[in-house]
């Protein structure tokens, strides 16, 4: 009887924190929203939508660049970074919440994870705008996408300009903790997401924002400019973690197809990049595809958008550069 007694006090005693957190997690919920509503246009694909952010010219002499943003982002976080600056040097510029990121529709729920998936959606939303061939910027996670969209839609993609990118296959480092493996259990990661997630996450946002910018300072505004308190809403948080764990496997599949990419790409990386080390990504990458051009950039990390924009803006001019002399070459 007693036992009993302790069980039901334990059980009583979890409910009050999942119900504690359950309206934590709403209030928080409705003011991140109130506080970063759609900056832009909503795209419609088969399924739902995806949201969007444009800035520049249009149309614009100097093409168009198609931003896709890092794990647990969205839109605003290259738009912010590198966005702003292509588009005040003359570039068409439109960035994309992934789906399930942002205020994109997840559309395909769980089937959504897979880079080439999201490649196929984003590939709509670009048809759909008369969008392409273009320049396809993608950052981190995103790396893996843009390569996607260039080998399973090559008639939307002019050039890859692939920015401390994760697009090669990289083993599981030992057993996966069994809480980690139930977290990723489906009601497990529903159950979390919607009660203790969000505020445990909302409290942890600084030191996390800040840690990603290593070895160089995160910008006193950076988490207000990319509106980085928006992956902390359940339905965000469900897609992200889905996201990074079917990473692994989408790119054991993926990444024998680089060799047949024949996209003019840049692989630019920091070489002090703590988060995705060049080493294991950009250089391996930058040799899998074709006469691609790699940038190492010496004490930079992780946010290339943020602390190396000349570099990459760089990087993205160069390549229309060539890309405009490949499609009118000059007469001898």
């Amino acid at each position: 009887m007693i036992l009993l007694k302790v069980f039901a006090g334990l059980l009583g005693l979890v409910a009050v924190v999942l119900g504690a957190g359950a309206l934590a997690t709403l209030l928080i919920t409705l003011r991140i929203e109130a506080r970063h509503p759609p900056q832009g246009p909503f795209v419609p694909v088969p399924g739902g939508r995806l949201a969007s952010i444009e800035a520049g010219p249009n149309p614009s002499a100097r093409g168009t660049v198609v931003l896709l943003h890092g794990a647990s982002a969205n839109a605003s976080d290259p738009m912010e970074g590198i966005g702003r600056r292509l588009a005040a040097d003359g570039f068409r510029v439109i960035a994309f919440d992934r789906p399930g990121s942002g205020w994109s529709d997840r559309l395909g729920g769980r089937d959504m994870a897979p880079p080439a998936a999201q490649g196929h959606a984003i590939a709509q939303a670009l048809a759909s705008l008369k969008i392409g061939p273009a320049i396809v910027l993608g950052h981190s996670w995103s790396g893996a996408l843009a390569t996607a969209i260039a080998l399973d839609h090559p008639e939307r993609v002019a050039g890859l300009v692939l920015a401390a990118p994760v697009a090669m296959p990289y083993p599981r480092t030992g057993t996966v903790p069994w809480t980690y493996r139930l977290a990723l259990w489906p009601p497990m990661t529903w159950l979390l997401s919607q009660t203790l997630a969000t505020p445990v996450g909302l409290y942890y946002l600084p030191r996390a924002g800040g840690a990603v910018f290593r070895p160089q300072d995160a910008p006193a505004d950076y988490l207000d400019r990319s509106r980085a308190a928006l992956v902390l809403r359940p339905g965000s948080i469900r897609a992200n973690l889905q996201d990074l764990a079917g990473l692994p496997g989408a790119l054991a599949a993926q990444a024998p197809r680089y060799a047949a990419l024949r996209v003019p790409t840049v692989v630019i990386s920091g070489d002090a990049d703590g988060a995705v080390p060049a080493d294991r990504q950009a250089v391996p990458l930058a040799a899998a595809i074709p006469q691609a051009r790699l940038v190492l950039l010496p004490g930079i990390g992780h946010m290339l958008q943020y602390v190396a924009v000349d570099a990459l803006a760089d990087a993205v001019a160069r390549l229309a550069d060539r890309i405009a002399a490949e499609r009118d070459p000059v007469a001898p």
